[in-house]
């Protein structure tokens, strides 16, 4: 557990680390930039020119050596060990830039050492963007940690005692009390109860146990008491093995930074080798010394795209801002390069498609209808059950009739007396119990079941009044979004835990044509890998249990209406749980891919066309630096373009 709480504590430190640099380096930066400025394109000298020089070095040595260290350290390594990188370019241009303002009082060259603190300052600039917009890992497997239980409730040696979590044996008997969490995997040996599996499972409707019932650890208890034999503790229960799941999947996605990195890996060498190769040339065919490190040192320059380190970055900000206006929520950059291949999308149902409650959708009545839900209600009330809930959500009574005798038959119904008469309301089974005729229904009942609705049939004295049909329902915009991802090409499929004939009765409403049901929690992921054999694949969910899957998909999307670890393990988190900012993630994405490309090629084009031109001697430095500056104001305001995509 601390173990977690440290690595958080460095993934912390990283994103306030370079907050610190940034803050530092454009204090110093800024005012170079007023004396570069002020004196080369106004011409207007605060200080004798050696006097400007020694200021702007030393204002510049806090940005290249103390907060741009990391940077340089790495770079200049990476020369020795040929592991050539964004930061070699950057190490090799600051320093060379910061060294000739040395080499300027020998006058053997021209001060450019301003420019090395403007490339430091935009590239930590570049850097800080990159490390918030970084997704945390290690809050994902934190926040599963936490919602085990930390004690657990054991009988030892005929006592009931407390114990730490940590203590329990496999054997234990536990008692778990109405409101509780079950302390870990378990069989049911005594007691019966209704126990909120939706943590685990996404399921809405809580799972009726009884003895011989399996029960899952960190899922809570809801309304009887439970005497639970642990049958699985420590890193073998079922939470553990989603942790582990979750741990796996990390990491394995591509970087969008790669491309960049690849051509700097082949930039970087090829500059050094033109570099030394002009400075030989220029210094072979002049014999002027302070010429030939003029133009090595111009091409050293030119060829140092601060801009790249901003070209990703600065595109995901203005993204991932405008996603935020819409709800999207961008936590794994590297989803957006990844989203523009996927051709298969994969939904959870329960909590993604529909709403994940259950509500009262038909009433089929022989009697008043308001009659009907009025004792229906009465019972109903005196119940915990969500299917309860839905039916006297659906009767808002003002007044509810009393009901004596009242008794939860658990797994099939309710029954209790109202006035003199005998009311049961229940499925099937519990009529048969009762010795209820359901003939005349049959019809009606088969009709809703085929729908997968459950249906509550209502009896009064032994005769059937009526049935409640109770499902959940389909949210409001789930129709038209899966229509437009038909529309675009998109291959839809749903997966859920429950019957194949709910499953298709919801998936035949939305549209969808493939369905996988009856899919146990832990292997949803196992299905997003057999689909990612035929594609890139986006799963979106809102479960716990969906937690794997998302990490297992090339892009999850978690519906912000879900639970925070299914949030924390998304790429992207849909604010408000609607599937129509799936459509409009897609869209964003491939817009926010568009810009990031153009910028690497923006940020690439000028150094192309300027090298020739340092090398030829025809490019003075500072004009490099310009260079520099416009292709960084192009990346900048190219992503800023952004804003105008229609999403």
């Amino acid at each position: 557990m601390n173990h977690n709480h440290h690595e958080e504590s460095i993934e912390e430190s990283e994103i306030r680390s370079w907050k610190r640099k940034l803050f530092g380096s454009w204090i110093f930066a800024i005012p170079i930039a007023f004396f570069m400025l002020s004196e080369r394109f106004f011409g207007i000298s605060l200080f004798e020119e050696k006097t400007t020089v020694i200021t702007i070095l030393v204002l510049g040595f806090p940005v290249v050596f103390l907060f741009g260290w990391s940077t340089i350290r790495g770079g200049i390594r990476g020369l020795f060990t040929f592991y050539f990188n964004m930061d070699s370019l950057i190490a090799l241009g600051t320093v060379i830039a910061y060294l000739t303002g040395i080499f300027s009082f020998f006058g053997f060259v021209q001060d450019y050492s301003g420019i090395s603190a403007m490339i430091m300052a935009f590239f930590i600039t570049g850097k800080y963007v990159e490390s918030k917009a970084r997704g945390r890992a290690s809050a994902e497997i934190r926040k599963l940690l936490e919602l085990g239980a930390k004690k657990a409730r054991v009988i030892r040696n005929k006592k009931e005692i407390e114990i730490l979590i940590e203590e329990v044996n496999i054997e234990d008997i536990l008692i778990v009390k109405p409101g509780e969490k079950i302390p870990t995997d378990g069989i049911v040996i005594k007691g019966e109860s209704a126990v909120d599996e939706s943590m685990v499972t996404g399921e809405s409707l809580p799972a009726e146990k009884r003895a011989k019932s399996n029960v899952i650890g960190a899922t809570i208890n809801q309304d009887g008491i439970l005497y639970v034999k642990a049958t699985k503790v420590g890193k073998d229960t079922f939470l553990a093995h989603i942790i582990r799941l979750v741990e796996e999947a990390q990491g394995t996605k591509v970087p969008i930074q790669k491309l960049a990195d690849k051509i700097t890996g082949v930039f970087v060498p090829i500059i050094l080798a033109l570099a030394i190769l002009t400075f030989f040339n220029w210094w072979f065919f002049t014999s002027d010394l302070s010429r030939a490190i003029g133009i090595s040192v111009s091409v050293l320059v030119i060829a140092c795209p601060c801009s790249l380190g901003l070209a990703v970055p600065i595109s995901l900000m203005v993204g991932s801002g405008m996603g935020a206006k819409r709800g999207i929520l961008i936590r794994k950059g590297e989803a957006i390069q990844t989203m523009k291949q996927v051709k298969i999308i994969v939904l959870d149902k329960t909590g993604t498609i529909t709403k994940g409650k259950p509500e009262v959708t038909d009433i089929y009545s022989k009697v008043k209808e308001s009659y009907l839900l009025e004792i229906t209600a009465s019972l109903e009330k005196l119940s915990e059950h969500p299917i309860a809930k839905a039916i006297v959500e659906k009767a808002k009574l003002k007044k509810y009739k009393q009901v004596l005798n009242f008794k939860i038959l658990r797994g099939r119904g309710v029954e209790g007396t109202i006035g003199k008469k005998k009311i049961v309301i229940g499925n099937r089974t519990l009529m048969k119990e009762k010795n209820i005729s359901t003939r005349d229904f049959e019809f009606t009942i088969n009709n809703f079941e085929s729908q997968g609705k459950t249906t509550m049939i209502v009896s009064e004295n032994s005769k059937v009044l009526g049935i409640i049909a109770v499902a959940d329902t389909v949210k409001e915009d789930s129709i038209q979004a899966i229509t437009l991802l038909n529309d675009e090409g998109y291959r839809t499929v749903m997966i859920t835990g429950d019957n194949d004939l709910t499953a298709k009765a919801i998936a035949s409403q939305v549209g969808i044509k493939e369905v996988i049901a009856n899919v146990l929690p832990e292997d949803k992921a196992k299905k997003v890998e057999e689909l990612q054999q035929q594609g890139f694949v986006t799963f979106i969910g809102d479960g716990i249990n969906d937690a794997p899957a998302l990490k297992q998909s090339n892009v999850g999307i978690a519906m912000g209406t879900g639970t925070d670890i299914a949030i924390e393990a998304g790429d992207l988190v849909l604010a408000k749980g609607s599937l129509l900012g799936v459509v409009q993630a897609i869209r964003l994405s491939k817009a926010t891919f568009r810009k990031i490309k153009q910028n690497l090629f923006w940020a690439f084009a000028y150094n192309v066309v300027a090298i020739p031109l340092s090398v030829a001697g025809l490019l003075h430095p500072v004009i490099a630096e310009i260079a520099m500056a416009l292709s960084s104001i192009t990346v900048v305001t190219n992503a800023n373009l952004l804003r105008r995509a229609r999403v």
